[in-house]
């Protein structure tokens, strides 16, 4: 069974889906949760759950390199196979990604490749969507490149825009829809049904 780590910044709700799948579902090992600061959400649940939490804050360290090298000491050294970014907001360096290779992925409130990159992130996702008109976001799960939101996208869920919709209103539905697709594709990679060749990705039965 292959070993995973989670990396959060906020409440923690992406990883709970990934707690409550696995519970019903057995298909991983969370062997960590990794907090970018103290006192988030993330962290009760994991405490909740039994599962380590450890905190890898910024003013901890004296570089962003230094605090994910030990960072990757620390997951090589409890064998995690793969990491998953739910809700990380900090940079990750393309050193430490590329010590990682295709075995990082990550959860984005919209269809990438609209309204991604750098800056869009929480709530800012879901007002440039609606201040562009669009019909239809949703939510994208993806490989971590070291371009932000760039890298090869495993699988997609779209979310129709209604009538009347608040940033926070459309937040609530696409979070339904991260809540469904992020443990499945956790599962999947877990399960060796994810084959990544460059930039396109198979699932298979």
């Amino acid at each position: 069974m292959k070993n995973i780590a989670v990396f959060a910044s906020g409440g923690g709700t992406d990883f709970q889906s990934v707690i409550d799948a696995n519970e019903r579902e057995k298909f991983c090992v969370i062997k960590y949760l990794i907090a970018s600061k103290p006192g988030i959400g993330a962290i009760e649940r994991a405490k909740k759950a039994g599962i380590p939490a450890a905190v890898f804050a910024k003013a901890d360290y004296p570089s962003l390199e230094e605090l994910y090298e030990k960072l990757a000491a620390l997951l090589e050294g409890a064998g995690v196979d793969y990491i998953v970014l739910a809700g990380w907001l900090k940079i990750i360096p393309a050193s430490f990604i590329g010590r990682f290779c295709d075995r990082i992925i990550n959860i984005h409130p919209s269809l990438i490749p609209s309204f991604c990159g750098k800056g869009f992130y929480g709530l800012k996702v879901h007002e440039a969507a609606l201040s562009y008109g669009v019909k239809v976001t949703g939510a994208t799960v993806h490989f971590v490149s070291a371009d932000v939101d760039g890298g090869a996208i495993v699988m997609q869920k779209p979310v129709p825009v209604l009538d009347g919709d608040t940033p926070e209103t459309l937040q609530e539905r696409v979070l339904e829809t991260e809540h469904r697709i992020l443990p499945l594709c956790v599962k999947l990679l877990c399960e060796g049904k994810i084959e990544k060749r460059g930039r396109q990705v198979f699932v298979h039965d």
